[in-house]
């Protein structure tokens, strides 16, 4: 059977490719954007070094600032307000995956009625807009997917939508926008690029192209984590991060997530837990549970990473990389659900309704251990606890 494979029609990579806008637009054939970013961004000037550039370009954008952290069906109305105000033809995302799923969002529904909800998985949307997405953090990969993640602000989920319509016709990867990220995103971003290689190269839709592109993903992200963390100016670090979150994003994109992003997703939803770090909550047990299901393949994993040795048994590497997951975590100040915040009766109480989305989102189906609801439960309450239990098999 052969793999259906979706990149960017555009991509450039490397120190400076930020700065090749308005190239890149003249490539495309466009040129009435809408700049789609923010608060931060615009604060800490990044939106007007856009701004101005395309100016010198006399190319006119317009300005939308407004998104927020983990976007909302409310804030993607409020862009498609904006998108309304003028004549463009095309968006520029500039920032994280909020703002990058914001814009792909916006770029849909700007062909269509009404609500977002109607569009989620398993329809695919294959038509929108053409988004420019230049990324701040070295994380979600949205600049190289097919998806995006959009919260329903009636009902507090997080929808999964899917589709060509998403995927940006150009990204511009730029680390040396990424230097100037604190430690916990960098971190959270870090674990969920991870996530996405790892669960990219075990997902039941894995295919040789994404493999080799998930296997050079993980193991670059692993070993240069912690130095992005601890040294935010080491460029080196910094470069090696943003291009591995490219590389995971183009594998999930092309491969899919598993069981880990089908949890995350309720987490987010109903507690406001930032998306990387609720993968990073859930990446140790949620590995430890299906690693019996697909052993070559996680112990490869665990040698692409570093953690185990070419000569280990199969038993042995996959012992070393959840161990090595939970060090990850602690090296990291990775919370557990209950050290974040949250109130015990609320994450018990809806332990039901999270397995019931988490399963609705499709995302378990691709897990090498496919999942009842009632493992799922089990997993949310092994993770609250954050006492790790190693289950082989």
């Amino acid at each position: 059977m052969s793999a259906n494979i979706n990149l960017p029609r555009i991509l450039r990579v490397g120190a400076g490719a930020s700065h090749e806008l308005a190239a890149t637009l003249g490539q495309l054939g466009v040129s009435r954007p809408l700049l789609v970013t923010d608060p931060f961004m615009q604060q800490c000037g990044y939106a007007d070094r856009v701004l101005t550039a395309l100016d010198a370009a006399k190319i006119p954008c317009g300005l939308f600032a407004d998104c927020v952290p983990d976007p909302t069906t409310d804030s993607v109305t409020r862009g498609l307000a904006a998108l309304a105000q003028g004549q463009y033809d095309c968006l520029v995302a500039l920032g994280g995956g909020s703002s990058i799923d914001t814009a792909k969002a916006v770029a849909v529904m700007a062909e269509r009625d009404g609500p977002m909800r109607d569009y989620k998985v398993p329809t695919q949307v294959d038509s929108g807009l053409p988004v420019i997405a230049i990324p701040t953090t070295a994380g979600t990969g949205s600049e190289a997917t097919r998806a995006a993640v959009i919260t329903d602000s009636e009902t507090s989920e997080k929808m999964l939508c899917m589709g060509l319509g998403f995927m940006p016709v150009a990204a511009l990867v730029d680390f040396e926008l990424t230097l100037s990220m604190p430690y916990r995103l960098t971190a959270d971003t870090g674990i969920d690029s991870l996530c996405h290689a790892l669960e990219a190269y075990v997902s039941r839709k894995a295919n040789p192209f994404t493999d080799g592109v998930a296997l050079s993903a993980m193991a670059t992200i692993y070993r240069n984590i912690r130095t992005a963390c601890a040294q935010p100016d080491n460029r080196a670090a910094r470069e090696a991060m943003m291009l591995a979150a490219t590389q995971g994003g183009i594998a999930f994109s092309n491969a899919s997530v598993t069981l880990i992003h089908g949890m995350s997703r309720p987490i987010g939803g109903l507690f406001h837990v930032p998306h990387g770090l609720s993968n990073a909550m859930l990446l140790p047990e949620v590995t430890a549970w299906s690693v019996a299901a697909e052993p070559v393949r996680y112990a490869e994993a665990a040698r692409a990473m570093g953690l185990a040795e070419e000569g280990d048994a199969e038993g042995v590497a996959l012992a070393k990389l959840t161990e090595g997951l939970r060090q990850l975590n602690a090296d990291l100040s990775v919370p557990t659900p209950q050290e974040y915040g949250i109130a015990p009766d609320q994450w018990h109480g809806s332990l039901a309704l999270m397995a019931e989305q988490a399963l609705a989102s499709g995302s378990p189906a691709n897990n090498p251990r496919v999942p009842t609801a009632e493992d799922i439960v089990e997993l949310y309450q092994r993770v609250w606890t954050g006492q790790g239990s190693d289950n082989f098999g």
